[in-house]
């Protein structure tokens, strides 16, 4: 590979290293030769994650339990983990999702939301990204270089039906990502980056009965989906990698405050 692009010898910290996109992005990272400490939510997840990790060649891979809402338990962490590896070259903060009472359904109204659930998705998604960000940048900052990727959203570019609390919450990280761009950039060092990838629509285990029947067919939200999409299908979770390896390597130097699509054309489509 290009040197330009390699993240070989890297280490990366991956939040949500237990999940469909994070452990797709973990597994990518440790393969390429980067040394990936996975942040992960359950004790019972730290073995198996270190085991795969060092089984594709990231001998030094490390899994650690991280509340990610919980500030001062991240700090904590990145501190611990800054002493072990001497350094960490790039945060991908992948821990989020959706919380199904802060959607409003065809059926329902803006009324009908719950409000603590609202409250939870905002949470996990927004101070989820934040709460990292916070304790990594200011490594960052001492160490004058660092980049950070964040995950962003489809929802957050137009307002999707349904996903009202989901698309407050990754607005929310789009726009927090330009902002932490300009700050680090400006007032500590033009070698620290910070970027975000907008997935777009991928099949996993949290939306899967909202675009697949029972019998494997598209539902009606698929189809409309799909028929935004130039490309004209779903995408696939490892065709996030490239565009999170470009962003995260000597590739990008100059790209910062950068929301990057990887959606098919989905947002760049009216469907006219």
């Amino acid at each position: 590979m290009n040197e330009m692009y390699s993240v070989a010898g890297k280490v990366a910290v991956i939040s949500g290293a237990a999940g469909a996109l994070g452990g797709s992005l973990a597994r990518h990272f440790a393969s390429q030769g980067a040394t990936v400490v996975a942040l992960v939510h359950r004790p019972e997840q730290i073995e198996p994650v270190e085991q795969e990790l060092k089984a594709l060649g990231s001998e030094k891979a490390a899994a650690y339990t991280c509340n990610v809402m919980d500030a001062a338990e991240v700090a904590s962490l990145a501190k611990d983990i800054v002493s072990r590896y001497g350094r960490v070259d790039i945060l991908i903060n992948v821990a989020g999702g959706n919380v199904a009472g802060a959607n409003i359904m065809d059926d329902q109204n803006f009324w009908d939301m719950k409000i603590e659930d609202w409250e939870k998705v905002l949470n996990l998604n927004l101070n989820g990204t934040v709460y990292p960000c916070h304790a990594f940048a200011k490594v960052f900052a001492e160490q004058k270089q660092g980049c950070i990727l964040n995950i962003s959203s489809m929802a957050a570019y137009d307002a999707l039906s349904r996903v009202a609390g989901y698309g407050a919450a990754k607005e929310g990280v789009s726009n927090f990502t330009r902002w932490l761009a300009q700050e680090m950039a400006i007032k500590y060092s033009e070698k620290i980056r910070v970027n975000a990838l907008a997935p777009g629509f991928f099949i996993g285990k949290q939306n899967r009965a909202a675009l697949l029947n029972e019998d494997g067919s598209y539902t009606e939200r698929s189809r409309k989906v799909i028929a935004k999409t130039p490309m004209r299908r779903f995408g696939d979770l490892t065709e996030l990698n490239g565009a999170a390896q470009f962003l995260c390597s000597d590739a990008a130097a100059f790209v910062t405050g950068v929301i990057l699509p990887v959606d098919g054309g989905f947002s760049s489509f009216s469907g006219v």
